[in-house]
């Protein structure tokens, strides 16, 4: 501080008002200094530069100054006279910016703010003395451009940075008006100005000015300067190239490093490739156009300096910003960047850059390791401007290296990338650290959001089915699909992303591949990895998901209703994907695999040799046999529900090809063949073996046009058909196959009156109310309809397939009593007009049948006749409660279910006669009926409420007055049926529940704080959730006294209640409210217009 000390710091304004005067355009007459005539600018230089040495000789006011000035210049080893003014020029404005400098640090130095005052307002910080105000930066900008356009630019070798031509009309005056041969040396002038530039740009302000807008300029000299070659002993001198020592060069090499590292890196990149490239620019005038490309050395150490660019931390992000940002991304990207985002040419070309392995990188793997961590953080950019870009480019960058080196990719990127779903996957190990207690967090919420996401903008976004990619996501395939389990039972933001993943990998795997997954997905193959056995899914605190260790039951009852409900879950939520998967044929498929997968079934429990006593095996051996026994029954099961639900959403549109019907009926035939063979004698396998059979004699009937190819799938059939033919005993089927065969081998050139009589009859079967086609042809739409979809039939136990055939055979070995249920369900189908009374006896009698079907199709059959009003089941509505009431207490579902529903019905055609038998009935006490038909009474007088509708309301008194005594039985579930009952009744009543509203308000009061059970708690708070969600906007008149009561309930239960699930239904009604709420204080503005006509 000792200079600081000595000399106090120069104003600011003096010395930027000789940089004014030095820049002023002089005597000339001029406005401007861009003049073409070359004697003119000299002139105006010599002017200004004797009006600042006047200045300084007469103005007393500049002593100051120029006493800095005389300072700075005698310690400048640089300065000297020159005859060439444009150098004189340039060194008065670098001594003068040098001043500026100086100043500006004793300025900074001497600053001392003063302290704020506590008792005044709050007010801004002073500025530093060493602040520029805006105007002065101007100035300053322009005495940096002429030190640049004067003392660097004229100064570079030809193709290294743009020539001064290039730029503008004033450059070319420049290039002309510089004297190259007056002292000191071209080279010198380029050093000398680099360098006192660079001394300047220490100052953090005026360091900001000069590499923002001249670090290329710079940048070019210093490469000049550092690393062109030297002329050799034997060459001849040339020009700007003599004269500079080797240490200035180790110097100018120094400074290069120096501000590349210190400049903002994507500008770094955007300057080196515009030198790497050259000038290919040319003027509109052809007197100035130039096409000088960079030379080999420069070429070759911008390479060299941009693959160091690339290899330092975040060098990826430098390297892509630099690019991009200069197409129209950045900060003011807006518009530009959308259009860099469709110019996919342009991010292919940054992704071959990245996944090529630079000359300085030790290996391809070490480069590789280095860069694939950057390459999946720009998956991750947030900035909306610039996402796009980011993410195409980090998308094509990570396919290209998969493509081009996949084991390196799979290590360094892919499994990076799938480690959290692969960390909870039953194939990984959990990691020791980790404390095994109930609710560990394994994988938490951000890094499950974030590989999701990933996996989605590689594999969908990116949509290139390379092999390593699909083997690489295969394994963790099961994890995925657990994961949309569980977001298709939550609202998740997840689910989209684990859906579109798991459609992609089922269209882009190959077939046998993809079955072989929808197997594993649907638990049929245990092989198939799958979410850790203990981990489960939870909800995490910021809306998504995260893996914790799952919580221990020593309930087997509550573990195995779990375990079914999940496979159950997981087979409908399978099925759902399948629906989207049906133009490509998997659904089609796959059905046929698990049809197949039945036959084996089949015969695998019938080939199984009778289990050997376990005496001389030991404990363990039996307990593994009991053990595979147990799984070879699950399987069994498992793929039976598969077939199930696959035939009840997907029935009419499973199969999108001839081929896959052809492989459905020979799975059929293949499973019909095998009963025969075994010897068994089964309903069902008859009516398969009918069915396919027609469906068959359908397609060679007409139904569908057929090709020759398609004769030719047919041909798989024939061996089939004619094993059926001779080992069949029925003679119609054996006599029907036979005519099959022969029509498929003749390729439909001989058919017998047979197949045509059967394909006549399945045609029927699928138009409405089984009408004729005949006096009216097929067009192609309707075989289309018709014939591509015969299997629709197949999800309907109830409906026979035999009708198909000229004359529906009796099936050796069955009795009237099996196929009366077929018959019950065509009566069912007839006019209610047309019933007699004999036919209505002989089904009532089949209600009390002790056959499971023949009971359930004959309740069936009874409530398809109340629906449509037949006078004759009408009439003996007393008889058909009390058989409909019977049959409720049956223990089948099936019965039981259509019981109801037949009450349902009845109720619905004479409730003032049903409904109060039913209300007693439900309103007893526990000792006359148990609790299992009083749960099934309430289920009817749910759908007796549904059915009603608006004419509920007349009976509103007796079905409130049993629901709120009902909510007070001892039977926990009884209480919660009569509370699920009040709530779709309040649903409905609307502002009818007016005068209860109270009454009913404190019952649910009472019930959520009060009773000890918590489906009990749980329903209470559910008619909170339906009471809100069926007023909706009304709820402010309806519950106008009881809204705050009500309000005061449901935050008691988010704060004190312990079950999660009545939690949640009090969140969700919490939410009801604040909507209702806030339509109810801030209603939408409407715009309308009101005519008023004035008396």
């Amino acid at each position: 501080m000792a200079a600081a000390g000595a000399r106090e710091p120069v104003a600011l304004e003096r010395i930027v008002g000789a940089l004014k005067l030095l820049l002023s355009p002089g005597g000339s007459g001029s406005s401007s200094l861009q003049i073409t005539k070359h004697d003119v600018l000299l002139d105006t230089l010599k002017s200004n530069l004797s009006a600042l040495d006047k200045k300084f000789e007469e103005d007393p006011q500049w002593k100051e100054l120029k006493s800095l000035r005389d300072e700075i210049a005698g310690r400048a080893e640089w300065l000297q006279n020159s005859v060439d003014v444009t150098w004189s020029f340039t060194s008065q404005l670098l001594v003068l910016l040098l001043c500026l400098k100086q100043s500006m640090v004793l300025l900074a130095a001497n600053f001392q703010p003063s302290q704020p005052n506590p008792r005044t307002a709050e007010a801004a910080p002073a500025l530093s003395p060493d602040t520029l105000s805006v105007c002065q930066q101007k100035t300053v900008q322009s005495a940096l451009q002429f030190v640049v356009t004067l003392g660097i630019c004229p100064f570079l070798l030809t193709g290294v940075g743009i020539p001064l031509r290039c730029r503008t009309e004033f450059g070319a005056v420049i290039q002309d008006v510089v004297s190259f041969a007056a002292t000191p040396t071209t080279i010198h002038r380029l050093y000398t100005t680099c360098m006192v530039l660079l001394d300047i740009a220490k100052h953090v302000s005026l360091g900001s000015l000069i590499l923002s807008r001249h670090f290329g300029d710079i940048a070019a000299g210093l490469c000049q300067l550092g690393f062109c070659p030297m002329k050799r002993k034997d060459e001849p001198a040339k020009p700007g190239r003599e004269g500079l020592k080797e240490e200035e060069r180790a110097r100018a090499r120094e400074a290069l490093q120096s501000i590349l590292d210190q400049v903002y890196q994507p500008l770094v990149v955007r300057e080196l490739i515009l030198l790497q490239g050259g000038a290919h620019q040319t003027s509109s005038d052809t007197k100035m156009s130039t096409s000088g490309r960079a030379p080999a050395w420069l070429r070759r150490l911008c390479g060299q300096l941009l693959s160091e660019r690339l290899m330092k931390p975040h060098g990826v992000q430098a390297v892509v910003r630099g690019i991009l940002e200069g197409a129209g991304a950045g900060a003011a990207g807006g518009a530009g960047a959308e259009a860099v985002a469709a110019d996919w040419r342009k991010c292919d070309m940054v992704a071959k850059i990245l996944a090529s392995c630079p000359q300085q990188s030790l290996s391809l793997e070490a480069y590789y390791q280095q860069i694939s961590p950057q390459i999946l953080d720009l998956l991750h950019i947030q900035d909306k401007l610039v996402a796009r870009q980011f993410q195409r480019v980090a998308t094509t960058t990570f396919l290209t290296m998969t493509r081009e080196h996949p084991q390196l990719a799979k290590k360094h990127l892919i499994q990076p990338m799938l480690e959290p779903i692969h960390r909870c996957s039953s194939m990984a190990e959990l990691l020791p650290e980790l404390e095994l207690r109930p609710g560990t967090i394994v994988v938490k919420e951000e890094e499950l959001s974030r590989c999701l996401e990933d996996a989605f903008k590689v594999f969908v976004v990116g949509n290139e089915p390379d092999t390593a990619l699909l083997q690489s996501l295969l394994p963790d395939l099961g994890v995925v699909f657990a994961l949309y389990c569980f977001t298709r039972k939550n609202a998740s933001p997840l689910r989209s992303f684990c859906q579109e993943s798991l459609l992609w990998m089922l269209e882009k795997l190959e077939r046998k591949a993809a079955l072989a997954t929808l197997k594993g997905l649907a638990g049929l193959d245990k092989s198939v990895p799958s979410l850790h056995p203990l981990c489960e899914f939870r909800a995490a605190s910021q809306g998504g998901t995260m893996v914790t260790i799952k919580e221990t039951s020593s309930d087997e009852d509550e573990v195995l209703y779990q375990k079914v409900v999940s496979e159950q879950d997981q087979v409908e939520f399978l099925v759902e994907l399948l629906s989207q998967c049906q133009e490509s044929g998997l659904a089609g498929d796959f059905f046929i695999c698990c049809l197949e997968e039945l036959t084996h079934v089949a015969v695998e429990k019938e080939a199984k040799p009778p289990s050997e006593p376990f005496s001389h095996r030991s404990l363990l051996a039996l307990e593994e046999y009991q053990q595979a026994l147990v799984e070879e029954q699950e399987k069994k099961l498992l793929t039976l529900q598969v077939v199930a639900v696959l035939c009840e959403r997907m029935s009419e549109t499973v199969f999108t090809s001839i081929t896959q019907v052809v492989e459905f009926v020979a799975a059929t035939l293949k499973r019909a063949c095998l009963s025969l063979t075994q010897e068994l004698e089964s309903t069902v396998e008859a009516q398969t073996l009918s069915m396919s059979m027609g469906l068959v004699a359908a397609i060679l009937g007409g139904a569908i046009q057929l090709k020759s190819s398609d004769f030719e799938v047919l041909q798989k059939l024939v061996p089939l058909l004619e094993e059926v033919s001779s080992t069949y005993p029925e003679p119609v089927i054996q006599e029907l196959a036979a005519d099959l065969r022969i029509t498929i081998c003749t390729h439909g050139a001989f058919s017998t009156e047979a197949v045509n009589a059967a394909a006549e009859a399945t045609v029927k079967k699928k138009e409405p109310g089984g009408g004729k086609l005949e006096g009216r042809p097929y067009t192609r739409a309707q075989r289309s309809s018709d014939g591509l979809q015969p299997h629709g039939d197949m999800a309907s136990p109830t409906e026979s397939p035999s009708t198909a055939l000229p004359t529906p055979p009796t099936v050796q070995g069955t009795s009237p009593r099996q196929q009366r249920p077929l018959a019950e369900s065509a009566a069912a189908n007839q006019g209610p007009r047309s019933l007699g009374p004999e036919r209505f006896q002989e089904v009532l009698l089949s209600a009390y049948d002790p056959e499971v079907p023949t009971r359930a199709a004959a309740l069936r059959t009874l409530s398809c006749w109340i629906e449509q009003r037949a006078p004759q089941a009408l009439q003996a509505q007393e008889k058909l409660l009390k058989v409909f009431l019977e049959n409720m207490e049956h223990e089948d579902t099936f019965v039981y279910l259509s019981a109801i529903q037949g009450v349902a019905l009845l109720a619905d055609v004479y409730p003032e006669e049903i409904l109060p038998s039913l209300l007693a009935q439900y309103g007893d006490s526990p000792g006359k009926h148990p609790p299992e038909t009083r749960m099934k009474v309430g289920e009817a007088l749910m759908r007796i409420v549904r059915a009603l509708g608006d004419m509920v309301s007349k009976y509103r008194e007796p079905l409130i007055h049993t629901f709120l005594r009902g909510a007070r039985d001892p039977d926990s579930s009884h209480r919660a049926s009569s509370l699920s009952n009040l709530g779709e009744l309040c649903q409905r009543l609307q502002f009818l529940l007016g005068p209860v509203v109270h009454e009913v308000t404190s019952c649910l009061v009472a019930i959520a704080k009060t009773d000890p059970e918590v489906q009990v708690r749980r329903a209470a708070v559910h008619v909170v959730v339906l009471l809100l969600r069926g007023l909706s906007q009304k709820a402010t008149e309806v519950l106008r006294d009881v809204l705050k009561e009500l309000y005061h309930l449901l935050k008691h239960v988010v704060r004190l209640e312990p079950d999660e699930a009545a939690t949640l239904h009090a969140q969700l009604a919490l939410e009801e409210l604040d909507g209702i709420m806030r339509s109810f204080l801030f209603p939408p503005q409407r715009l309308e217009k009101k005519i008023v006509v004035l008396p």
